[in-house]
């Protein structure tokens, strides 16, 4: 079954906006007379397009927009926004035109005017970027402005939030007009403090362009994404795009990487450290209470004094992300006190897809989570064997057409940090499946050649031979799939459920 795709989100009510008014914002010259018109939305896509909209023809990788114009209009677009490129494609443009040379330059800002997104009209912006821990420090964040009354919306990985209502997410951080139509519709629902998941790809695809963070946070680089960047340098350097004075007030790095000291003196604008590895040079630590299979015990030291409380998900890097989120708040302007007083008896957040737990109260405990990238295996492996009694077994695929150069590393660090290793497939996309666990299972017996490993295909009879080989008080760390609910094969989208089928095979075994 095909999975279908969630809509884009924008506001309801959305006051038009004259093609003149932008023309004088933008001095942009006029292509074709100029009319009476006026423009609801905005976009680059006929696909995502709605009658009234500004269409903005750009050049692509392997065709100008412009070639589109007559689907745009026929879509119900009002108004075109195109370069000089793109107007030597028309004979006939047959709508009021605008010349805007290097349009994706200006496209977000093109997008935050329509949709009204200017300073003093904006809820509280927080950004994450990093490689590992963006979307947890994210929910954690959102779940203490709840506890703090602030009405909140949310863009991750796994779905958009909007003053309490939930949607799937089409990507981590949608295009520039998705994203400035999202907090619009954000801001028309009351929504008083937002917090964006951002990605390096969206920086360097210019998908946040138009806003402007309050605070943003980097949690950590590590090992992935090459096959976008070449090198961690260039992907480090992406990632310090947020960070630049246009796009943050303020940041807070954590230091628990090795490019967190790297990223804290490059960073110009207003920041603190956070670390939770002992280090003497944060100006905050996160430090251990108590660790077991329901929750994480943490406590936060800082100038203001030391607070204490807990996350629903095991593990410490996890304790790490909400001492990192707690530190976004202070910097924003919170109260220590009031704080503190907000979470004492807990973060109230579910992470979807992170060390989600989908099995019972007998028999293996059976954990899901969204981690691709070798650091993330090292951590939540880590975190799953300090609470469970028995054997470990580690469950993982890899990414097809995705950086192939961490599947080694995946493999080892799997093989490594487990007692029973079932290789399977995740997104093969249009790599072949067997190739991919081969890479995977001769990494993992170089590794360990000791171990049990078992290679497995497709992934609903892998979990169903995991849950075979444990028992009661064993445990299963299946990674890749997470919160998702589909897997790419050959470019279609095919429905699936990772938690489905696990909670499945540990019925047809016997356990609740």
């Amino acid at each position: 079954m095909k999975e279908s795709i969630p809509p884009i989100l924008r506001p309801e009510h959305q006051a038009p906006v004259t093609l003149a008014a932008i023309a004088a914002e933008f001095e942009l010259d006029w292509a074709t007379p100029a009319s009476e018109v006026s423009v609801s939305g905005i976009s680059m896509n006929t696909n995502d397009l709605r009658p009234g909209d500004l269409f903005v023809a750009m050049p692509g990788l392997k065709t100008h927009g412009a070639n589109f114009v007559a689907a745009a209009i026929d879509k119900g677009a009002v108004a075109l926004v195109t370069d000089a490129a793109g107007l030597a494609l028309l004979e006939n443009v047959g709508l009021p035109t605008l010349i805007l040379e290097s349009p994706r330059n200006h496209l977000g800002d093109l997008a935050a005017f329509v949709y009204g997104n200017r300073a003093g009209n904006m809820p509280l912006l927080f950004a994450t970027t990093g490689t590992n821990g963006k979307t947890s420090t994210s929910y954690l964040l959102e779940g203490i402005l709840r506890q703090l009354g602030e009405t909140t919306g949310l863009t991750s990985t796994a779905e958009r939030h909007i003053a309490g209502e939930i949607i799937v997410s089409r990507l981590t951080t949608p295009e520039s007009p998705e994203m400035n139509a999202l907090i619009a519709r954000m801001k028309e629902k009351g929504v008083t403090a937002a917090v964006l998941e951002v990605s390096a790809q969206a920086l360097t695809q210019r998908r946040v362009d138009g806003l402007h963070f309050d605070v943003s946070a980097f949690t950590n680089l590590s090992h992935d994404h090459l096959d976008d960047y070449g090198t961690m340098q260039k992907y480090f350097e992406a990632k310090l795009e947020l960070f630049d004075p246009a796009r943050s007030d303020k940041a807070v790095i954590s230091l628990d990487s090795d490019y967190g000291s790297r990223a804290a003196e490059l960073i110009s604008i207003p920041k603190v450290t956070v670390g939770s590895h002992g280090q003497a040079e944060a100006d905050y630590l996160v430090s251990i209470d108590e660790e077991n299979a329901m929750f994480t015990a943490f406590s936060l030291t800082g100038p203001e004094g030391k607070l204490s409380s807990h996350i629903p998900i095991i593990g410490s890097h996890m304790a790490a992300n909400a001492g990192l989120a707690i530190v976004m708040l202070l910097q924003a302007g919170f109260e220590f006190e009031r704080i503190a007083s907000a979470i004492a008896g807990g973060i109230r957040a579910y992470l979807p897809g992170r060390t989600e737990r989908v099995s019972g109260d007998t028999g293996p405990t059976v954990y899901v989570d969204f981690g691709h990238s070798p650091d993330a295996f090292l951590n939540t492996l880590a975190a799953v064997r300090k609470v469970t009694p028995g054997r470990v077994l580690m469950l993982f695929g890899a990414d097809g057409d995705r950086d192939a150069s961490k599947r080694p590393d995946m493999a080892r660090v799997s093989a490594e940090g487990c007692d029973i290793l079932v290789i399977t497939d995740h997104h093969p996309r249009f790599e072949d499946p067997a190739s991919i666990r081969k890479t995977l299972m001769d990494a993992a017996r170089e590794a360990r050649p000791e171990l049990e490993i078992f290679e497995v295909s497709p992934p609903e009879a892998a979990i169903r031979k995991a849950v075979s080989l444990v028992g009661e008080g064993d445990a299963i760390l299946w990674a890749g799939p997470g919160h998702q609910d589909y897997r790419d094969i050959r470019g279609v989208r095919t429905v699936y459920s990772a938690r489905q089928e696990a909670r499945d095979a540990l019925r047809e075994h016997g356990w609740s």
